[in-house]
């Protein structure tokens, strides 16, 4: 399984989104700090539309993703955009 299709499956199974979308935008990133050679996967756009991240500050639903991506992050995920709404 690839790292976007570990996190596409977490994000999924944690918030259960009205909308979701996880893009690899590695290739926009080769010779950046934290790109592993040509493995890519090390970049991530997360756009995500669910109803438990009512109520929380953009740091807090921020916190909260990145807490549910914490192995993937250990793993070689240097940096995730996230675009984060409450439905």
């Amino acid at each position: 399984m690839s790292t976007r299709d570990r996190i596409l499956a977490k994000l999924t199974e944690a918030f259960r989104p009205e909308a979701i979308e996880v893009v690899d935008e590695s290739d926009q990133h080769h010779g950046h700090a934290g790109v592993h050679g040509s493995r890519g996967e090390t970049h991530f756009r997360i756009r995500i539309v669910a109803a438990s991240l009512t109520g929380k500050s953009r740091i807090e639903q921020h916190r909260v993703i990145n807490s549910v991506l914490k192995d993937e992050l250990a793993a070689g995920v240097h940096a995730l955009a996230i675009e984060a709404k409450s439905a």
